[in-house]
Parts: structure tokens; C-alpha cells; sequence
């Protein structure tokens, strides 16, 4: 197989939702009907506990939560799937926005029942930002729920998108029948013990085969059923695979996918309608994943996914081209050529090292301490720089300080370790040493997640003081010397650990305070680009 054939074949998606609407579960069994586990909960292969596979964090065990998103790759009737299965809690939402950069399309989670949810809101925005391609599955079918019209309105005026329904669902709750196919005229029967045992069979049938149809739904739903579908195919948006791929129009797909119902009619859809890998925007011009060049950018660093390995992984989305084992390639960053050690086909923590992979793939590879989010590895012949990766302000500060002096390096390594993950930042009182920190969040779940990864991991318990702060900005250049500031006692000046100056304030009232009694001081905010 050539090597655009290679990349052709590639689906690189994520799948992003509100806590609880059951986005895990749909990844769980995607995995599923690709082959890539045998039943939803464990490894193909292993023995383990029910949990979710690429929930692989202890906490998310314990928790039920996704804390951190997971990379999971599979083969589908002749596709290589890329699924990176990210949070839906809002305090881990900038885990989602970076792993966004790294996909070609999302499939959107949501609750039959509750429609569009705040943080379903917020992920939606980034994905039209990038304008790629949205496909909506409408879960828990099988319980009660809301009126499909009014979740497509919703959609609709929530999202200024169109909507196509590829499926739609007869009854909800204890009624629920199963799904009626528009395009292939049929109908799935629903059956709450199939729980993804065997493949479900469709039933041709026409809407105007009233006695067929009368025997498998009976005649109230058939009623209802011939009247929405009328209603959809004089009123809906046309179908337009232009308008899909552009991020305009999202096929909408109803099912339930704790029961696998739906789930399977959903995937074979999709990988024909998604595209193949998109273009991806460098500092100066536009990079074709079938330019003939490797290229790549580092969107997420993992410490201790593997209690055996005790090492950090480096997660990178190829761009462009083929990258192959042992060769050597230019990290632009450093401004010298490197070998990507131990490459690594991920599925959640189980890993396997690979000889190549293609533009499309997410890859894993061995970081011993000099990747950063955003970073850009390339081939040395053809030097490019990927756009950065957003960062955003914390909007929560605690003081931290080590307790066991006799932990110090510890302290030091876990701290540094998971600060350069991007999931919190660490600010350096000046004078003070590593023994007290401040650490900025941007939702206050990350610190539980921090104190269990520090003591499980690390070894390593601490006192944590929450502080007031609020705002958090930038010294510019030309602001003179930050020792020789005046500022309000609500104000501190902290480091972070590239050395850059920052004040954080505890109200908008001591920023003012700040630049007014201070002439030549600018400041500037985190870049969210």
C-alpha cells in the first residue's frame, strides 16, 4: 500500500460531550465493533476490572470521571481509526481544547434527556473555530427523553448549524422500538438484552408497507413514525457532504450506547462521510498531509502512564508524510536533529512500538524531558513551525508547600513533571526557593487530581493553602524592574518556570491599581489563539 493510500485510509476524530451524557461508554464501544477489545471494560486480551479502557488514571477509576484524554487506534472494514476520547468535566476542559488541535473531526455526545449542556456548549465553539467536520450522536434513547424536533431546534439555534438526521428514533423510554434508516429505507429493531453480542440486522421496510411495519412497531408508532419522517423530508436541511465536511451541517444519529444500539450503523456511516487528515496551518503556510515530508506537533505530555515504566510520554499528531523508526528528524524548538525513542501505537496506558505511521496517526513517543506542548518535529530539509497550541489563564491559585524535607527532589520532580503536561502552572514566589509554590488551575478538580498523582506517584504529600487570587498577567518588556513595583498588598509578583515575570491580583481593582501608580508597566494576558 502506498503511502497515500496509507493516509487516506486514516479517521482521526474526537469524541466530546457533557460529564455523564456517555461519551466514554460510545468510545468503549466503538473499540468494541473494531476488534480492539472483547468486551467494554477490559484489554482485549487481559483480565481486569470493569472499567472504562481508556479511563486508565486510578482517580478516573475511582472517580467514574475522565480526567484525561486517551488515545486509542483500530482497524474498521479496511480504516485506521484514531479515536482521542477526551473530559467532559469542565475543569479538565483545557486537556479538551489541545487535543481538538489534534483531530479532523468530533463527534459530539448528548443526552437525549437534557439536550445541550453548558460544557457541550463551550467544546462545540472550538471545533467551528477550526471549522471541522461535527457529528452528533443522541444517546439514551432507551430512557425517557426529550422530543427529537426539539433537540434538533436546539441544536440548531444553539450551534447556527444545520442539522441531518441520518436515523430516526421510534418512541423513547419503554417505548422505544428502535431506529428507522432514511437512506437504506430500513428499520433496526431495538432489543434491550443485545449488549453488542451479535451484529443487529436491519428489517427492510418501506414506510408504505403499513402491514410490515404494524407487526414490528404496531400501528399507534407506525402513525407517528410515516408523520415525523414526512415532516423531516419537507422541513429539514437537504443532505450535503460539502456543508459537512465545512463544519455547516452535523448528520445526526439517535441510539443508546450502553445497549451498543445504533452504535454500529453510527461508525459505518461516519468513516465514509468524515474525511481523510486535513491540512494543517505552519507559521508561514498551509501543510498537505500527503506532502512527501514527515512533520508532526507535540499536543499533550503524560507522565507515568505505566506504573511498570515510570517514564513520560510525548502524544504527537503526524501532519504530514510518513514517520518511520530510527530515522532522524529536526526538533524545531531545540534546533537539533533527534531520534524519536521507543515510537508507540497507544491504546489508553497499553502500548505497542511501531515501525512507521502516517499522516493522520497519533503517535507516543519516549520524552526525556525536552518536548513542550506545541513543540514541532520535521524532517531537517524541510524546516516549518506548527501554530502554537492555546494556553489559558488559571482562575485558581493555591500556595503549595512540601512538608518532608527529606522529599525535596521528589517534590521538585513531580511538580516541574506535571506542570509541563499543561494540566497546572507552577509560579515561583522569587527568594523562596521550590520548597513553596503558587499553583494556578484552571479548575479546581485539577488540585485533587494533583494531590493524588503526587502522593501515588510520587511519593510525596504536601500543604496546600488556597489564595484569593483571581487575575494573572504578564510583565512586558520596558516595565522596569518588578522588585521596584508598587503595588497593593491583593498583589504578588511570581515567576513562572521560564523565567517570565507575571503579577496576580485579587480583584480588577488592583490590576487598575497597578498600571495606574506604575507608569511604564504593560501587561499582558495568556494567549487563548
Amino acid at each position: 500500500m502506498t503511502t497515500r493510500e496509507q493516509i487516506e485510509r486514516r479517521r482521526t476524530f474526537a469524541i466530546i460531550s457533557h460529564p455523564d451524557a456517555g461519551k466514554t461508554t460510545l468510545t468503549e464501544k466503538l473499540l468494541l465493533y473494531g476488534g480492539a477489545i472483547q468486551s467494554a471494560g477490559t484489554v482485549k486480551g487481559k483480565a481486569s476490572d470493569k472499567h472504562a479502557v481508556s479511563d486508565w488514571m486510578d482517580l478516573e477509576k475511582q472517580r467514574g470521571i475522565s480526567i484525561t484524554s486517551s488515545v486509542m487506534q483500530f482497524e474498521y472494514e479496511g480504516f485506521c481509526i484514531n479515536i482521542l476520547d477526551t473530559p467532559g468535566h469542565q475543569d479538565f476542559s483545557e486537556d479538551t481544547y489541545r487535543t481538538l488541535m489534534a483531530a479532523d473531526s468530533a463527534v459530539m455526545v448528548i443526552d437525549a434527556a437534557k439536550g445541550i449542556e453548558p460544557q457541550t456548549r463551550k467544546l462545540f465553539k472550538v471545533c467551528a473555530m477550526r471549522g471541522i467536520p461535527i457529528f452528533t450522536f443522541i444517546n439514551k434513547m432507551d430512557r425517557e427523553a426529550r422530543d427529537p424536533f426539539d433537540l434538533l431546534d436546539e441544536l440548531e439555534k444553539e450551534f447556527g448549524i444545520g442539522t441531518y438526521p441520518m436515523n430516526w428514533p421510534i418512541g423513547c423510554g419503554q417505548d422505544f422500538k428502535g431506529v428507522y434508516d432514511r437512506n437504506k429505507k430500513c428499520i433496526l429493531a431495538f432489543d434491550e438484552f443485545h449488549a453488542g453480542r451479535r451484529k443487529i440486522e436491519s428489517i427492510d421496510c418501506g414506510l408504505d408497507d403499513i402491514e410490515k411495519l404494524d407487526s414490528l412497531i404496531g400501528e399507534r408508532q407506525r402513525v407517528e413514525l410515516c408523520e415525523q419522517v414526512e415532516l423531516l423530508d419537507g422541513a429539514s436541511f437537504d443532505f450535503d457532504i460539502d456543508k459537512v465536511s465545512a463544519g455547516k451541517l452535523s448528520p445526526v444519529f439517535f441510539g443508546s450506547a450502553l445497549n451498543n444500539f445504533g452504535v454500529e450503523a453510527f461508525l459505518e456511516y461516519f468513516i465514509h462521510m468524515t474525511s481523510a487528515p486535513l491540512s494543517h496551518m505552519t507559521e508561514s503556510k498551509e501543510i498537505s498531509p500527503f506532502d512527501d515530508t514527515f512533520s508532526a506537533f507535540v499536543f499533550k505530555i503524560q507522565a507515568n502512564m505505566n506504573k511498570m515504566h515510570r517514564d513520560r510520554i510525548a502524544f504527537m499528531r503526524i501532519c504530514s508524510g510518513k514517520f518511520e523508526r530510527n530515522k532522524e528528524y529536526f526538533h524545531v524548538q531545540q534546533g537539533k536533529s533527534i531520534k524519536l525513542a521507543q515510537p508507540q501505537q497507544l491504546m489508553a496506558q497499553e502500548r505497542e512500538i511501531i515501525d512507521e505511521a502516517y499522516a493522520g496517526d497519533i503517535i507516543g513517543v519516549f520524552d526525556p524531558g525536552i518536548f513542550s506542548i506545541g513543540d514541532t518535529i520535521c524532517e531537517s530539509s524541510n524546516k516549518i513551525t506548527y501554530g502554537g497550541i492555546p494556553t489559558f489563564a488559571p482562575e485558581h491559585f493555591a500556595e503549595i508547600e512540601q512538608i518532608d524535607s527529606m522529599k525535596r527532589k521528589q517534590f521538585q520532580k513531580g511538580m516541574e513533571q506535571i506542570a509541563q503536561e499543561g494540566a497546572i502552572q507552577i509560579f515561583f514566589m522569587p527568594g523562596c526557593g521550590m520548597e513553596r509554590v503558587i499553583v494556578g488551575v484552571v479548575g479546581v478538580l485539577q488540585y485533587e487530581v494533583l494531590e493524588h498523582r503526587m502522593k501515588t506517584e510520587y511519593g510525596v504529600s504536601y500543604r496546600q493553602t488556597p489564595q484569593r487570587f483571581q487575575l494573572i498577567r504578564f510583565i512586558g518588556e520596558g516595565s522596569g524592574n518588578p522588585q521596584e513595583l508598587r503595588l497593593s498588598r491583593d498583589t504578588m509578583w511570581v515567576q513562572d518556570v521560564k523565567g517570565n515575570d507575571l503579577l496576580i491580583f485579587e480583584s480588577e481593582f488592583d490590576r487598575r491599581w497597578a498600571l495606574e501608580n506604575n507608569k511604564e508597566l504593560k501587561l499582558y494576558e495568556f494567549n487563548k489563539s
